[in-house]
């Protein structure tokens, strides 16, 4: 561990004695947050064996933050707000593009090529160069979203904070997910994959290959898939009821994921809005 790193772990221990006026704490605090801010750290990263590895003592940052900062009230125009935290700054800088109406929470990290539409990302999230975060999108804390992804409209990716060991959402390279999906709990979508509009995925939904009908994972839509919402009947003393599933409708190749003409056919074939 750096020095840095056992710093942080030790005011963890202590964080019921944490407040604004510990300005020890708050100094390191304050410095991991802006190595978030910056890129320099992330809360989360997928390893050589395609696991992801949660960095604990960054997310006890985050949560000592809280404790370390009082509400500030700051006023845009007519708008008045009271919080512990700033926006995000500099976008020219950083060679994002935010539109008005969008947000973001500093300690977040935006990637060179970003577009944010009237949208709203938490701190500790990553967003990958080159990705959407399309129309009323939400990127919840230390949601960690790859390259080239597109978040359509409405998307919720959730946030998970506590605790400190806790998975965020990831959403790796090259995803698209659809209109008014819910990510939440520490879900995963894989490198090229697509989610249909509407689709609600959290480690308790089981996802379903659609040719053997083989419960393939929880939670997790592997690289490269076509997945919908769907349902699946189980039996119960009380009667027959109808569960939310994720079903895996197509497998693609690299090359048929970046074939649109060919992704709506896909999915208007399977009755699925596009």
């Amino acid at each position: 561990m750096s020095e840095l790193e056992t710093r942080i772990a030790h005011w963890y221990e202590n964080i019921g004695e944490m407040s604004p006026s510990h300005v020890e704490a708050r100094r390191d605090v304050e410095l991991v947050i802006s190595k978030l801010d910056e890129g320099q750290v992330r809360v989360a990263s997928i390893d050589a064996n395609n696991d992801v590895v949660v960095n604990e003592w960054v997310k006890q940052a985050i949560l000592l933050l809280f404790r370390l900062r009082g509400m500030e009230k700051t006023e845009v125009g007519p708008f008045e707000y009271l919080d512990k935290l700033d926006l995000k700054r500099d976008y020219e800088r950083r060679g994002v593009r935010v539109v008005p109406g969008a947000s973001a929470r500093y300690g977040s990290y935006l990637s060179p090529g970003v577009i944010l539409m009237p949208s709203y990302v938490n701190i500790g999230a990553w967003v990958g160069a080159g990705t959407m975060v399309d129309t009323w999108a939400t990127v919840g804390s230390c949601a960690q979203i790859g390259a080239n992804v597109h978040l359509a409209g409405g998307v919720g990716i959730g946030g998970v904070l506590e605790p400190a060991n806790a998975v965020p959402v990831v959403i790796e390279d090259d995803a698209f997910i659809g209109s008014r999906c819910m990510v939440v709990e520490g879900a995963r979508v894989g490198k090229g994959s697509i989610l249909g509009a509407g689709t609600i995925l959290n480690p308790s939904i089981p996802v379903i290959d659609a040719e053997t009908g083989e419960e393939i994972s929880r939670g997790y839509v592997p690289d490269y898939c076509v997945a919908v919402s769907a349902q699946r009947k189980r039996e119960f003393a009380g009667g027959e009821f109808y569960l939310p599933c994720v079903l895996i409708i197509k497998r693609m190749s690299e090359g048929e994921r970046h074939n649109k003409v060919a992704l709506n056919n896909i999915l208007r074939d399977n009755g699925v809005a596009t």
